[in-house]
């Protein structure tokens, strides 16, 4: 380990950045380096543009992965090399927004009745019925779910923060049949090690086993689940501050996309060309 990345792990150590982001951050840095073959120590904001323009013309990465290249590299110079100067006029990337894949419910039934295997059938449903992000899923531990508040405890979710969602009587039945059979004991859903919980690319798989077989056409993930999961709500009128607490998300602006894609909310809407008077108007012929 070069001298560089330790003191870069320990400065994201000291903010209490997450495994996953640490892990975020040094994979960027590398690809940096390893685009100029020297250390981002001997590089400068020449070379910082240059890599910007060959991941945008180039590589033609996503909108997020540039963004976290964009952050990882002003993470970089300003904190870690203490050299803000070099990303003082480094271009801030115009934000993408997109709606998100949002299934009807319908379109859920059918995704949950084409799931066999027992794990993944109920892992899923907790996506869906709490809106859990997939790396808050698989980190469940059995301890979480309280049956008696009928609530389920999400520790340590993104920005390290602890939150309590609501636990759905049908989804509690799913579990107790669950725990029956696969008779868990500290992970909720164990790996192939019982000693560590389950990947989150096992999650992303039967997704899209799931999406195959029920013959939807969409690429669902365990992300779309969570969209699907805040849209409904909003549909059957939760408040909408109520839906980022249940979220957690830091932002109400974050939220309120799912406003966007309600299709309950946008079809209340009347067009103004029905209130116009067009009786009388001459006819094609």
């Amino acid at each position: 380990m070069t001298p560089l990345r330790r003191r870069m792990m320990a400065d994201l150590r000291i903010r209490n950045c997450s495994p996953n982001t640490q892990k975020l951050y040094i994979h960027h840095v590398a690809r940096f380096a390893a685009h100029f073959g020297r250390s981002p120590a001997d590089l400068g904001e020449e070379d910082v543009r240059a890599y910007l323009l060959h991941l945008v013309d180039h590589k033609q990465v996503s909108w997020s992965y540039f963004k976290q290249a964009v952050a990882v590299i002003r993470f970089l110079f300003r904190v870690t090399l203490d050299r803000p100067w070099m990303i003082e006029h480094l271009p801030v990337p115009k934000h993408e927004r997109r709606l998100p894949t949002i299934l009807g419910k319908d379109e859920v039934a059918r995704f949950f009745k084409s799931i066999r295997n027992p794990k993944h059938r109920v892992l899923l449903l907790i996506a869906y019925a709490a809106g859990l992000r997939v790396s808050e899923l698989v980190a469940l531990r059995v301890r979480d779910v309280d049956s008696e508040r009928m609530m389920i405890h999400v520790r340590q979710g993104k920005g390290r923060k602890d939150r309590l969602v609501t636990l759905s009587p049908v989804l509690l039945e799913e579990l107790r049949t669950y725990m029956r059979w696969a008779r868990p004991v500290d992970w909720l859903f164990p790996g192939q090690d019982p000693a560590r919980h389950l990947h989150a690319r096992t999650v992303q798989k039967a997704c899209q086993r799931a999406s195959e077989a029920a013959g939807l056409g969409l690429r669902v993930t365990a992300h779309t689940l969570r969209h699907s999961y805040a849209t409904h709500l909003l549909e059957e009128g939760t408040d909408l501050r109520v839906v980022q607490t249940l979220l957690g998300h830091a932002s109400i602006q974050t939220t309120a996309i799912y406003t966007h894609v309600s299709t309950a909310r946008l079809q209340t809407v009347r067009s103004p060309l029905d209130s116009l008077d067009l009786e009388g108007q001459p006819q094609p012929r």
